[in-house]
């Protein structure tokens, strides 16, 4: 490796990238070839090398680092994409991306993230749908920390630098709906709505609500993809954008009337900002909902009613936490029907969140949570129904629908699961007592509430 190193310096930048990239194409094609199903291992000789002639980290201080200029670099991107276009193996695409993308922890991470965000972006612009898939699987196994820099760089790209070719990312849902969703989970965990800064800009909104009620399954993708068995990162991304789409219709009314007060507070008449926002909101609430619904319908066939809990309680509790912040921070008298608004929202989203399975908890864990939000009638009524099982299951007054087994998190391994033990009839209630709770005829209509 020593000797290939020495024939690397001797090269101009650009000429010793393309050979690493062409060494790295052989090596691990061929390790690949003969390792069957398990994925190679790059040595970190090989890693060295990429550190050094792509990224341009030096492992020798005595020799100074060749940097390429902006139209070498722009030339090496164009070569990237040409390879991951041209390569037909899917699988030693994935091991090249990954070889060159995953974070190692070292100083070489920022130089890896300004080029993929570069890469990315032009792959986006060019429809490299290659890449793109590779984009979503490193996004997938990636740190949210680092999938948050890469959604920032691609909107900052062409949501704010040059909003003109916003609808090239608008049009790239049709050729890479994995990449899409994952990077919707990635946008939501960016725009988390806890400041001004934070709330999603318009473009951005409106292109995420055209993807979600074109296709509500489009949230779906990477969880009904994913096998049986697949440990997701720790501190990855969630496996749905749901709970990221949650937050945003739940904290949009309470976050944009925030806004409101900051402007007149400042003496800016910006009132308008959340005013075309508003119809997009309810959309997109709606879609959450139909897709709470197709979730049902997937765990069911997997077994897995009642044992994923695809929504966290803890992700839960925290939105509540910063929803119970936010309306401190209003005034209730000037911004009342923004809260009800938000909280007629949750309790809709948590409702059919329940029903369906989505969402695992107790009637009592959801009274604590709610315990320090403002009274709600439609979040009363979900707090107070004891619990029917629409498959016949004995009569359980303390717990929501298929809550019988303890839950599994999406980001764990998920074991093999045994099917549900017979169920037996049990006595029918009304569906309008506030006694009773039916998962198959919801009492709450699925409207979006404006």
């Amino acid at each position: 490796m020593s000797d290939i190193r020495h024939s690397l310096l001797r090269r101009d930048p650009l000429s010793a990238a393309k050979e690493v990239l062409y060494h790295m194409d052989i090596s691990l094609g061929s390790a690949l070839q003969s390792s069957g199903a398990g994925a190679p291992v790059l040595d970190k000789s090989t890693i060295d090398l990429v550190e050094e002639f792509i990224f341009h980290v030096p492992k020798d201080r005595s020799v100074p680092p060749k940097r390429m200029s902006c139209v070498q670099e722009l030339q090496l991107l164009e070569i990237m994409c040409s390879y991951f276009q041209e390569q037909s193996k899917d699988a030693v695409r994935q091991v090249i991306f990954s070889a060159l993308f995953s974070l190692q922890g070292n100083k070489a991470d920022e130089s890896r993230m300004a080029m993929l965000g570069k890469l990315v972006s032009m792959a986006i612009a060019v429809c490299r749908v290659p890449i793109l898939e590779c984009a979503a699987t490193w996004l997938q196994r990636s740190h949210s920390a680092w999938c948050v820099r890469l959604a920032r760089v691609l909107v900052d790209d062409y949501c704010t630098l040059v909003p003109s070719s916003f609808s090239t990312l608008q049009n790239i849902c049709s050729a890479s709906p994995r990449f899409c969703c994952q990077l919707i989970t990635a946008v939501t965990a960016l725009y988390d709505m806890s400041s001004e800064d934070m709330t999603p800009p318009p473009s951005l909104l409106e292109m995420v609500v055209g993807w979600v009620t074109e296709d509500p399954r489009l949230l779906l993708l990477t969880l009904i993809n994913m096998p049986l068995g697949t440990s997701l990162p720790l501190g990855g991304l969630d496996v749905t954008p749901l709970m990221g789409l949650l937050r945003w219709c739940v904290k949009a009314p309470l976050a944009y009337q925030r806004g409101r007060k900051l402007s007149l507070t400042n003496g800016h008449g910006e009132q308008e900002k959340g005013v075309g926002c508003e119809e997009l909101y309810s959309k997109l609430h709606l879609s959450v909902l139909q897709v709470f619904l197709m979730l049902q319908v997937h765990l069911t066939e997997q077994n897995l009613l009642g044992r994923l809990a695809v929504l966290q309680l803890e992700s839960v509790a925290v939105l509540m936490e910063e929803v119970s912040r936010l309306v401190e921070e209003l005034n209730p008298l000037h911004a009342a029907s923004h809260i009800q608004l938000a909280l007629d929202r949750l309790a809709q989203a948590l409702q059919v969140a329940m029903a369906t399975g989505a969402l695992l908890c107790t009637r009592e864990d959801l009274r604590t949570l709610c315990s320090r939000l403002p009274h709600n009638n439609l979040l009363q009524l979900v707090m107070s129904g004891p619990v029917q099982s629409t498959h016949g299951a004995p009569y359980q007054s303390n717990f929501y629908p298929h809550n019988t087994h303890p839950a599994l998190s999406p980001h764990a391994a998920h074991p093999a699961l045994s099917p549900h033990r017979p169920l037996t009839p049990h006595a029918t209630h009304s569906s309008l007592s506030p006694h009773a709770f039916h998962p198959a005829a919801m009492t709450f209509p699925y409207r979006p509430i404006r």
